[in-house]
């Protein structure tokens, strides 16, 4: 790192301060510090999406992954790739939830009890998440620095850092940072392409040096079909639990704003995705010629690092380092805000102090954040050994909490019971069959994640058709209002009134919004007599959008490693 680098460094950390005051200024209460007013256009939500769902520790666990088995390994980030498209009908919920933290939701939908338990879930995923996203982010600038700044330090400083400007910014500062970092992530991505590319010699330089599986999208013997479609039922039923979901894709101005946000943001990443990948490639390409007297790595998640220190050169390594900090630090940051809600709204403001000032539960919600990033620092510095156990760990248990989630949107008659009990069941499969198989906790594989999933949505099923179905008006103002747009503007509706509920779904087939997710069981009824295609047209163009964006990309990956 030289003058130009600290330099570079130095005017990032400080627009990121000046984006800290800005926002500050500008938060007055819960509502604007927890989801920012909801008031974000198409350009800062499709930033929000793609920064807080692009984490510092990917290009470190993927580029690592493909460098010990080759190509087939981008599906660990491609696992939502198939799901894309149902992302399109999935975001409007998150905004006709109409409320700041899914546990929040979860209490509405199932009770008190459900409520409880989905805090203490979510405050277990967050608190993996920021550690992981520490910890890679950690792992490439202890490279860059050439282990001059250790791997636990970099996680502390990183900490420091985010805390300092999303402490009192909230979700503004962290969305506005977002939309910084996200470009900078962007360059990240592909930077080190063009400088290690004639070097290993391109696609075909690569291919005389490595084993030919190494160029196949699908490798029986690691990751085939088969595990694909695990990885992407996995995707598509977790991403509905993770606690930060409605931050992220519920605050747009509107619901179309939230769909092209959260469909748009996930394509930006995907390809980004790619250019991590091929890192992964060409640092085995490096190793196997042993161009910088090395012969193998210790740990396969150094192979991004190794590629930025022996790749960038003096202003480049300052770029690198300000595009992992703010990858690094807006998804901290975002995280940080969602956990503080999520302790204050879903528990806190309810459960403890439900008539304190709206002040009192803002600096609740700030230090409850404080406190989750804390404990996340300690799992970090002391727990965490591979960044993509710890990440595959996070996602598969926010699959197992979206049972309950996805059935009770999609199934009237689940209740609390089966949704306890789907959780737990799920759970002692999973990590029971992995201990019958001595493997790691955080180990993956597909056909122990199908019997814990199947195990759960037995139960989910079996024991709300033997016990009392949830009823009282809470249950059906949730269902309600899964039926009413949330768009600014709409007239206040009746939940306990049908004659105007039916008015509202009229009008909603008509203008073509009805929404299949909701009424997947029920759908010609749901249309009020208009055509099956008309009343989802909105839905139908989004799969219809979404399907081409997921084909052009894996033909373009295709196309790349034909050349």
């Amino acid at each position: 790192m030289g003058i130009l680098d600290w330099l570079i460094v130095s005017v990032y950390l400080a627009v990121l301060g000046g984006v800290g005051i800005v926002a500050t200024l500008r938060v007055k209460n819960t509502g604007q510090y927890f989801l920012g007013g909801r008031r974000f256009g198409k350009l800062l939500m499709v930033a929000q999406s793609f920064g807080v769902s692009t984490h510092a520790e990917m290009p470190v666990s993927l580029a690592g992954a493909v460098y010990g088995m080759g190509i087939s390994a981008i599906w660990y980030q491609w696992k939502n790739l198939f799901a894309m498209p149902f992302y399109w009908l999935m975001a409007p919920l998150f905004r006709r939830f109409r409320r700041t933290t899914a546990a929040e939701v979860m209490e509405d939908r199932y009770g008190v009890s459900m409520g409880v338990l989905f805090v203490v879930y979510a405050f277990l995923f967050f608190i993996i998440a920021l550690g992981s996203v520490l910890k890679g982010g950690a792992k490439i600038l202890s490279e860059v620095m050439a282990g001059r700044l250790s791997v636990n330090e970099a996680v502390m400083g990183l900490a420091v850092v985010f805390v300092l400007y999303s402490f009192t910014g909230g979700l503004v500062a962290s969305t506005w940072s977002n939309s910084i970092q996200g470009l900078l992530v962007i360059v990240l991505s592909v930077m080190l392409i063009p400088l290690g590319w004639n070097l290993v010699g391109g696609i075909g330089g690569m291919k005389q040096t490595l084993p030919h599986y190494f160029f196949s999208m699908s490798t029986p013997q690691e990751i085939g079909p088969w595990f694909i479609a695990m990885l992407t039922l996995n995707g598509l039923i977790g991403v509905m639990a993770q606690p930060h979901m409605i931050a992220a894709v519920g605050t747009g101005k509107d619901e179309y704003t939230c769909r092209v946000g959260f469909l748009h943001g996930m394509v930006i990443k995907r390809l980004c995705t790619i250019g991590w990948a091929i890192v992964g490639l060409m640092v085995a390409a490096m190793v196997a010629r042993a161009l910088f007297g090395t012969k193998a790595l210790a740990d396969p998640e150094e192979a991004f690092g190794f590629a930025c220190r022996h790749l960038l050169t003096t202003g480049f390594r300052g770029l690198l380092f300000a595009s992992v900090m703010g990858a690094t630090l807006a998804c901290s940051s975002a995280l940080m805000v969602d956990s503080g809600a999520l302790f204050t709204q879903g528990f806190y403001r309810p459960r403890l102090a439900p008539r304190e000032s709206d002040r009192h539960y803002l600096w609740v919600g700030r230090l409850s954040g404080l406190a989750a990033v804390l404990i996340a620092v300690a799992y970090a510095v002391f727990f965490i050994q591979k960044v993509l156990y710890s990440f595959l760990l996070m996602e598969t248990i926010a699959t197992y909490m979206g049972i309950s989630l996805v059935g009770g949107i999609i199934w009237r008659r689940a209740n609390r019971w089966g949704a306890a009990g789907s959780l737990f069941v799920a759970l002692a499969v999973n990590f029971y069959l992995y201990h019958l198989r001595n493997e790691r906790l955080d180990y993956w594989d597909p056909n122990i994640f199908l019997a814990a999933l199947v195990a759960g949505t037995v139960t989910l099923i079996v024991v709300s058709l033997l016990t009392p179905a949830e009823r009282g008006p809470e249950v059906e103002a949730f269902f309600a209002n899964l039926q009413i747009p949330s768009d600014p503007g709409m007239e206040e509706v009746d939940c306990q009134d049908p004659a105007a509920l039916a008015k509202v779904g009229r009008e909603s087939a008509k203008s073509g919004r009805q929404l299949l997710f909701v009424n997947l069981l029920h759908p010609r009824r749901a249309a009020y007599g208009v055509g099956f295609f008309q009343a989802y047209r909105d839905d139908f163009k989004g799969l219809a959008m979404g399907s081409a964006l997921v084909v052009g990309i894996v033909l373009f990956m295709w196309l790349i490693l034909r050349s």
